[in-house]
């Protein structure tokens, strides 16, 4: 009697709640383990600052945690991780608001199962603690204002604001921007060119500030000011010296790779949107703010992590068709068909594979091999 209480509760839509759980987990204590060594990437990142140098790209945030501590007294670690940990848990907190009242779908899981979806983050510890979890948070905030009617002028301005202090804290936010407009164009189903303008315009402008009168995110004293403020990277975003256009030529064949991951994915897509019903021009859409990332494939490495963003965004986008339900376990039910086969197909493949942050494109390491035969690897070399 109690088994036929509880089986109703394990569902689509609690296992994408348990899903969200272990990611958010996940997330949130590996960013820690990373801050508490002084990481070159996950903390140092944040820490790029005005105070040597003057005015440049991702410079905001340092300064700012700078201010905190002289007020504080407290580590940088604990401070940056505060911050860390309040955008990651609000990002995961408003999807979770986002999709509660969803009918969510077998095949919108597949999304958040994809290789480089929620389980990107499980599949690669370095996608944690970065910054483009502010691009996540801003856009699930907009799209969730949008679901619910609440986009009121003033919003939509403060999600400008927030747009153009994002891009001051990480450039990669210009590059993201037209989820945006697409998310505004599937929710009202009309061109508003003035709205789409305001948006980008508020990437564009601290863009080319940074463009124009930017200085190196390491002008010499970075390092010293850190060690002095009680940090002390020792690789990391204040040692970069790479020619990424020239590193790409020279591990050409594992970059070569990531057209299997981006094939998958774009396949995964498709299938969704003609499954879905939706109108060819989303397609288009898509496409077209694909190809707006295109300089950031020219210009940086981690090809993994750019179509990371992409497939997180999408995710969050596709939230806002979905049908509402009736209450927080609401589910459409899943028919045993082809649509069932051919999603289940791909998230056992998306459960084998995985694509590296940059590098390798595409391994058969995906949780499988993590779950299964990675701690055996580690047994037996013990």
């Amino acid at each position: 009697m109690k088994l036929k209480k509880i089986l109703p509760y394990f569902n689509i839509k609690t296992f994408i709640y348990f899903l969200i759980a272990i990611t958010a987990i996940y997330t949130l204590a590996f960013t820690l383990v990373y801050n508490l060594k002084d990481d070159g990437y996950i903390l140092a990142d944040w820490l790029i600052n005005y105070e040597d140098g003057g005015f440049k790209r991702r410079g905001l945030s340092g300064s700012f945690f700078f201010i905190l501590q002289d007020l504080t007294g407290l580590r940088l670690n604990y401070i940056v991780y505060f911050f860390q940990f309040s955008i990651i848990s609000l990002f995961f907190w408003y999807y979770t608001k986002l999709i509660r009242y969803k009918e969510t779908s077998f095949l919108y899981l597949s999304l958040l199962l994809s290789s480089i979806g929620f389980l990107g983050l499980l599949n690669n510890v370095t996608y944690v603690g970065k910054k483009e979890f502010i691009v996540f948070l801003i856009f699930t905030l907009f799209v969730y204002l949008l679901d619910n009617d609440k986009l009121s002028k003033l919003k939509e301005w403060g999600i400008c604001l927030l747009l153009c202090i994002s891009t001051l804290l990480h450039e990669v936010t210009l590059f993201y921007v037209p989820y945006f407009a697409i998310a505004l164009f599937l929710k009202t189903d009309k061109f508003e060119l003035t709205r789409y303008i305001k948006y980008f315009l508020s990437v564009f402008i601290p863009a080319a500030l940074i463009l124009i009168i930017g200085k190196n995110v390491n002008e010499g004293q970075s390092l010293e000011i850190l060690s002095q403020r009680g940090v002390h990277p020792i690789y990391g975003i204040f040692f970069w010296d790479v020619d990424e256009r020239q590193y790409i030529k020279e591990h050409l064949y594992e970059y070569k790779l990531y057209f299997i991951t981006l094939a998958i994915s774009v396949f995964h897509i498709a299938y969704y949107i003609i499954c879905s019903h939706y109108k060819k021009l989303l397609s288009l859409l898509l496409i077209g703010a694909f190809l707006f990332t295109i300089p950031l494939f020219y210009l940086a490495i981690d090809w993994g992590r750019w179509m990371y963003i992409h497939m997180m965004m999408i995710i969050i986008l596709f939230a806002l068709p979905l049908k509402n339900g009736d209450s927080v376990l609401s589910f459409e039910k899943i028919k045993v068909d082809g649509k069932f086969y051919v999603t289940s197909l791909i998230i056992i493949f998306s459960l084998i594979y995985r694509s590296e942050m940059s590098g390798k494109g595409f391994t058969f390491e995906g949780i499988f091999y993590r779950v299964f035969i990675a701690p055996t690897e580690l047994l037996n070399k013990m």
